[in-house]
This record gives structure tokens, sequence and C-alpha cells, in this order.
């Protein structure tokens, strides 16, 4: 019998055991990639392009390409490729990053093809109708100009400026004048360029029909298609960190003060990548982090504060980010540089090690539960050429991180001249 009042014993994660994605190639040389799992039969199905951010020649030219996808084909209108997706009980969710543009389905197995016809169309016959087009550009310019009102919007936005500079494809912000310019041309050259087979790649996960390759096949392998038979390649383009330290943004009308403080650093291809995970962790990484601790728990200068790594396939970056009160902002600044400094100057402690330890653990524990997190798991590393050992070399990592290396991570990346400031409010 079962005794409630004894809690469970405490037992360490000793390994994870990831499920492997299956890869073949279509007869038109598509990559196509599977995670077979599950029990409800239902399939998730992302189209993955080299269409980001990073290849576009001026801002929002990839977004605007991917959004318009399903305003209208040859064969279906807008309308129509919206109320036959919903009528199979499918989803269709677009999306763009800084490197990827994803096309995804949601879809009951049984409804695979009906809904699949529509997915080919937006992929390989969009019309770009023009009047869809100014609707999404208005709607755009109004919600960018809203947006531009949130200290925290022009915080991140400035930051990555800082960053990679204001010219580069992650640094570039997006203005009103922008809105103006984009043409329908240049959304459809850029379609032509870069949505095509040859640069297409095909991840499916759920509980995986039998014939789903025959049908990919039937839809989307058999022959080339798109107007370019050329793929796209990677062009390392350099950036230019702002040699400026610290900047600030007065906005008069608001109450709190954004604050974004970082540097460049490496992306998750890096040796140091792991360990400084463990760093970022303690530092500002969960919601026991020190810096929650000190700037949230104890002085209650903001709701939320975090750090964190982005990662992009040709950069990355280390952030600290926050919101406090504009008569407090210089006060929340001291005080994350002073935790920041006393992880350069002491040992973490064996305990606080083991808790981060264990919470990294059992995150990675949590996000590989489900075929759909699966094949998440396995698009974070595609992404950036990455095969399964990068898993077992994290969870290594994690496992045998020590105090000192810690120590010396924050003195080798951390140093406070290093890093960029940026903050956005009334008062600094």
């Amino acid at each position: 019998m079962l005794n409630r009042n004894i809690a469970p014993d405490f037992k360490t994660i000793s390994k994870i055991d990831v499920e492997k994605a299956n890869h073949i190639q279509l007869k038109n040389g598509i990559n196509f990639y599977s995670v077979n799992a599950g029990t409800q039969e239902l399939i998730k199905l992302e189209f993955i392009f080299k269409a980001g951010m990073y290849f576009q020649s001026a801002s929002l030219i990839a977004s605007t390409t991917n959004s318009l996808l399903e305003c209208g084909a040859k064969s279906f209108t807008a309308n129509q490729i919206s109320d036959g997706i919903d009528f199979f009980g499918s989803f269709l969710e677009l999306s763009v990053g800084q490197d990827y543009a994803t096309i995804t389905l949601f879809s009951l197995n049984k409804y695979l093809t009906q809904s699949l016809k529509f997915v080919e169309e937006i992929l390989k016959y969009p019309t770009f109708p023009q009047d869809e087009f100014q609707i999404y550009i208005n709607n755009k310019k109004q919600k960018h100009q809203i947006n531009s009102q949130k200290v925290s919007v022009l915080a991140r936005r400035k930051f990555s400026e800082l960053i990679f500079g204001e010219k580069h494809p992650y640094g570039i912000d997006v203005n009103d004048n922008d809105f103006d310019r984009i043409k329908i041309d240049e959304i459809k050259a850029f379609f032509n360029t870069h949505y095509n087979s040859l640069n297409c790649t095909i991840i499916a996960s759920g509980n995986l029909p039998d014939d789903l390759t025959n049908t990919l096949t039937l839809y989307f392998g058999e022959t080339n298609w798109g107007s370019s038979q050329q793929k796209v390649e990677d062009q390392k383009i350099p950036f230019e960190t702002t040699k400026q330290q610290k900047h600030f943004i007065y906005r008069d009308d608001s109450i709190q003060s954004a604050i974004r403080i970082g540097r460049p650093l490496f992306n998750k291809t890096h040796p140091d990548y792991f360990k400084f995970q463990m760093l970022n962790t303690i530092l500002g990484g969960y919601f026991g982090s020190r810096l929650m601790a000190n700037i949230r728990e104890e002085k209650g200068f903001t709701y939320g504060i975090g750090s964190g790594l982005s990662n992009m396939v040709n950069g990355g970056n280390f952030f600290i980010s926050t919101e406090v009160g504009s008569d407090v902002c210089q006060q929340a600044l001291d005080e994350i540089y002073k935790e920041i400094k006393l992880l350069c100057d002491n040992l973490v402690s064996t305990q606080e090690l083991e808790t981060v330890r264990n919470y990294i653990l059992g995150q990675f524990l949590r996000s590989v539960d489900g075929p759909f997190a699966l094949s998440d798991k396995f698009k974070s590393i595609w992404e950036f050429g990455l095969d399964y050992n990068y898993f077992d070399n994290y969870f290594n990592a994690v496992k045998t991180v020590t105090p000192k290396e810690i120590r010396d991570l924050a003195n080798k990346y951390l140093q406070q001249n290093d890093l960029l400031e940026c903050v956005v409010g009334k008062k600094k």
C-alpha cells in the first residue's frame, strides 16, 4: 500500500536516451527526417527553407514572403485555403526566424492527404495578391508603431543593433519607412530564389502513417519544383559590434526602464557552450537564479529578470534582460554587475551547483517528452549541422562541470569591460 505521508526517494538522472530521427531522401533529393512516436493519430509536418532574415536584402522581405504564402494560390483563394484547412481539422503555422523559414502543418492522419493539397499549392504556386499584400503591410505597420512605444521592445531592437551592427541581417532594425518602401516584386523575387525543392527539408513527427513517404513523394518528392534550381548557400557576413559600452535612450512617457546587458558570444557549436549554459543558469537562467533572488525577491525592483544565450547559425550573443522602475534603474544595474563579479571572484557552492545541475537535467528530460518535442530537439541540432552526440556531450558537461570551471568561464566571458549596456526609459 502506497504511504502518501512519505515523500518518494530523490533520484538523480543518470542517463537520458533521446529517440533519434530517421533520415531518407525523396526521389528529387529532399532530405526527409521522421520521428515516429506517440499514440495519437496526429502528425506534425515541417517544411523548412533557408529563407530567414539572414538572407534578405532589406528588412521585412523574409517575414512578408512567408506570411503571404497562405494568402492565395493558383487554385485557391486565401479564404478557400483557410476554410479548407479548418474543414479537415488541420492547422497551418507559418514562421520566420533569423536563419530559417518554416511552414508547419498539424493534421489528423486520416485527413493528411486532403490537407497536403493546400500545402502543395502555397509552396509551389502562391500568387501574392496585391490587395492581400497591402492589407498585411498596413496591419504590420500599425503593430510596429504600437510596439515601438514599449521600452522592452526598443531595448531588444537596439541591443541587436549594438551587437551585430545596424547593417547586419541579425542587427538591422525595422522603421516606419520600410513599410512604405517594400514592393510586391521584392517578395516574389525572394520566394523564387529561396522556396524550392533544392532548398527544402521536411521533418515529420507523431504516430506516422505507414505510407507517409509515398504520400510526401507524390506531392513534393517526384521531381524538382520551384522557379530556381539553385541551393541557397550560407555566406559569412562579418558583424561590427559597437565600441561604445553604455547606451541610453530617453523615453519621457515611460514608467519603467528596460535594461539589456550582454555581449557577442558563440553559438552551440562552441566547446565552451555546454558549461557556459551552467554558468548562465546560475546567474539568471531559471526562477531560482541569483539575479532573480537579488533583483526580484530581495530588492523588489522587478517582476522578472533573466539571462540567456541567443543562438544563430552564424553568430550568437549573451544577454541579461529586465524592466525596473525608473527610480531604481541605477541600483538595479549596480546589483546586476555585483552578481556577475561574485561569480568571477568566488566559487559556486557544491549545493547550488547540484541544484542547478538537477534543474537543467530535469528540464532536458521534459524537453524530450513526446514526438513533437523530440522533433524540436532534433531540429535544434540539425540547424547547426550537429548530430546526436551533441546531447551526450551536453549531458556529460552538465554532470561533470566543477565550481572552478564555472568561475574560470565567468572571468573569461563576463568581465564588465566586455559587456554592452543598453537602457531605455525616463531615467538611468
